[in-house]
């Protein structure tokens, strides 16, 4: 598996998709992407079924890495929210989420309990806690190939200079990578990639419906950013998608209309990989033999 830090000193942008559990994970590493981004709101929607509003746990957040890790090679940008409470939460966080698989940790610096980045409401740390909080996730990390990514919600709640202020202050701490989230228009875009493009990474994140433009991927790596994560997206597919099956199976009492929408019984077990499954259980069955 290629770094991160390799793979974000190649000029072409990284994209990539929201996830929540392993099969997410595995159907979007076969459909050719390059890095997943296991999205804490995603988790937040589909283990709890609950608005991204701090419910999720430490410990529910890492075992989720840990399954998918267990199913995907590729790398893992894993959004940690708040670290899970102040600089030793952090530590904690950052290590476990290491062992169990992730390549990027995402910190912010919003208070606890945190919102949506999308949201109104927002709270914020200072950013003396924070330039705190990301000292202790870079000093608490097994390996310098496992990245830190620094993101302010300042934006919302301090204004955007503020908030190009702080991301400044991430960066001097030792951030290896800069989300400035929720940035409201294609000139505050432009003015985030004049200020720290070629100096650092930076993320965009594109959110159905959110506060900033939804651009493509190949439009962010013009303006200058290095990842372009559609967090949410894969739930919002998958929630209308499910809608229209249950309606369908309410109305007619049988999934026959949906069918070519479906995978069948062999085409899922095709996509989960039983086939291999079957035959490499066999084959320790004989006793590993050819």
């Amino acid at each position: 598996m290629q770094s991160m830090k390799a793979r974000l000193a190649q000029p072409e942008i990284l994209l990539a998709p929201g996830v929540y559990d392993a099969l997410s994970a595995a159907l979007a590493e076969q459909a050719g992407f390059e890095a997943l981004y296991l999205s804490g709101a995603s988790i937040a929607y589909t283990t709890l079924g609950r608005s991204d509003i701090g419910l999720t746990t430490y410990s529910e957040v890492c075992e989720k890495v840990a399954q998918l890790r267990d199913r995907v090679q590729i790398p893992l940008i894993v959004d940690a929210d708040t670290g899970f409470g102040n600089a030793l939460n952090t530590e904690r966080t950052v290590r476990g989420f290491e062992r169990a698989g992730a390549n990027v940790i995402q910190l912010e610096d919003q208070s606890f309990p945190k919102r949506c980045g999308h949201l109104d409401g927002k709270i914020i740390v200072s950013s003396q806690e924070m330039v705190g909080k990301i000292k202790a996730a870079t000093d608490a990390r097994h390996s310098s190939d496992t990245l830190i990514m620094a993101r302010t919600d300042a934006v919302a709640v301090e204004g955007f200079d503020a908030a190009i202020e702080r991301a400044e202050r991430y960066l001097e701490a030792g951030a290896d990578i800069l989300f400035v989230e929720a940035v409201r228009s294609d000139e505050q875009m432009q003015i985030v990639n004049q200020r720290f493009a070629g100096r650092v990474p930076l993320l965009a994140n594109m959110v159905e419906g959110g506060k900033t433009p939804v651009k493509s991927a190949e439009t962010l790596q013009a303006i200058g950013y290095s990842i372009a994560i559609f967090p949410g997206g894969t739930v919002r597919a998958v929630a209308h998608l499910l809608q229209n099956y249950y309606a369908s199976l309410k109305v007619t009492g049988s999934t026959q209309a949906f069918q070519s929408a479906m995978l069948d019984f062999d085409g899922l077990n095709a996509v989960i990989g039983t086939p291999e499954l079957l035959a490499r259980g066999k084959h320790y069955e004989n006793g590993g033999k050819p």
